[in-house]
């Protein structure tokens, strides 16, 4: 593992293939992985049957997600879910493993030019990969427009972290001295870790915006056994079956 930056609420990372970060022994276990075939000519092996593994192709060169039930050609910009093992080679990007959790195979995108959901201080994201239940992990792009300058904030969960085009920084506070601010540069590749609760923030300028795709281990959305599209739009004598199912179960 080869770390760049540690001030214990930011931590960046080179693209080197293999594990990049351990945070298996946090409330949702996760590990970043990369794969760098542009520079060290071998793909990543996924090979844990009981996790679930989340990718965004960084750089493609004839990138393949090989898997149990075939071969995926994939492009630069497209994202994957896939439970179970793997491996993916050519080009290069990151993976972020969940343990102990099944979720869809999914492949996606390339990530579109603006994001579709409102975010904080004029920003927008879009749901890569939603969460299959509720509190499930998910995998997001975030869209910086030019000039912004983020208020700062924390997560409740670690966010991991890649930057798909543009530029930026990330705003932190001194781990040491809690008043004074570090401002961290962003580009292109540049992949990193926030930890949970840590006050931070992102500013754009005024030449460049900046899109990042995200992963998170949790959510506080996502489809319940009693709260779901297709439960609740299922009508029986004019009364919705999940009203039909919550008297059931009073």
């Amino acid at each position: 593992m080869i770390t760049k930056i540690n001030n214990r609420t930011f931590t960046q990372f080179e693209c080197t293939t293999g594990k990049i970060f351990d945070y298996s022994n946090s409330e949702f276990p996760s590990n970043l992985h990369a794969w760098n075939s542009l520079e060290q000519g071998e793909g990543l092996v996924m090979k844990n049957p009981s996790s679930t593994y989340y990718g965004y192709v960084y750089e493609d060169d004839k990138t393949i997600l090989s898997t149990s039930v075939g071969d995926f050609p994939l492009n630069k910009g497209m994202y994957f879910s896939l439970p179970g093992c793997g491996v993916i080679s050519g080009g290069k990007g990151i993976v972020i493993e969940r343990e102990e959790f099944k979720g869809f195979f999914t492949l996606g995108g390339p990530i579109e030019e603006k994001g579709r959901l409102k975010y904080i201080d004029g920003c927008t994201d879009s749901i890569l990969v939603p969460p299959v239940k509720l509190g499930d992990p998910c995998l997001n792009v975030l869209y910086f427009p030019p000039h912004i300058n983020q208020t700062e904030h924390t997560h409740s969960s670690v966010r991991i972290v890649m930057v798909a085009k543009g530029r930026g920084e990330c705003i932190t506070r001194n781990a040491d001295i809690p008043s004074e601010k570090e401002y961290i540069p962003l580009v292109p590749g540049t992949i990193f870790v926030v930890r949970e609760e840590q006050l931070h923030a992102f500013r754009t300028f005024d030449d460049s915006e900046m899109v990042v795709v995200a992963y998170h281990p949790d959510s506080d959305f996502g489809p319940q056994d009693d709260n779901h599209p297709m439960l609740n739009r299922t009508i029986v004598s004019g009364t919705s079956a999940a009203e039909i199912e919550a008297i059931k179960t009073k």
